[in-house]
């Protein structure tokens, strides 16, 4: 007696199940960051709606008999509602000091070395002086050019006319040196 072969489901290629995944993965990606690259823009957009929706009803508050509807800007990717003037600081004095650097080493510190004098953790434009109060902001143009530092922390009591930066790492600040130069200390 011959058996009769049994029937078998056919067999799925693991290659074109691999190849489905990867188009789904891109798909994915792509989705993503069209997402990513788009979101800003639509941000800006309704931002700019609802400006003009406030500004049309402060103006029916005013004159009930003027009604306006909100205008939508056309052939625009970025709607601007004000031209961009960035704050310039002025300086409202020239100091010179001599300018140094130190990084959170428990023995250039203390024993909490990320936390500044003022309360907050260090990081880039933190600098330490004692002669001016916390949250004054200087630049060091000689230095640095048009970049603000903020007054976070202090130094040693001998120290007065000095402005400590803080940099990341140990040997950044021994790099430094110190430099007898100018700061400004700009109006807040």
């Amino acid at each position: 007696m011959q058996e009769e072969p049994q029937s078998q489901p056919p067999k799925q290629s693991f290659g074109l199940a691999i190849k489905w995944g990867w188009v789904n993965l891109l798909i994915v990606c792509l989705f993503s960051l069209i997402s990513i690259a788009i979101l800003p823009f639509l941000r800006l957009k309704t931002q700019s709606i609802k400006a003009d929706s406030v500004q049309s009803l402060i103006s029916v508050e005013e004159n009930p008999s003027l009604i306006t509807l909100p205008s939508f800007q056309s052939n625009t990717f970025l709607p601007i509602s004000e031209p961009f003037s960035p704050k310039i600081e002025k300086p409202v004095k020239k100091i010179r000091v001599i300018v140094t650097a130190y990084s959170s080493t428990p023995w250039q510190t203390d024993d909490t070395p990320f936390i500044t004098a003022s309360g907050t953790i260090v990081r880039d434009g933190v600098v330490a002086a004692n002669f001016l109060p916390f949250g004054t902001e200087i630049r060091i143009p000689a230095l640095y050019g048009e970049k603000t530092f903020v007054v976070e922390d202090r130094m040693h009591p001998r120290n007065y006319y000095n402005v400590d930066i803080w940099l990341p790492s140990y040997q950044e600040a021994v790099n430094f040196g110190a430099i007898r130069t100018y700061i400004e200390v700009l109006e807040g």
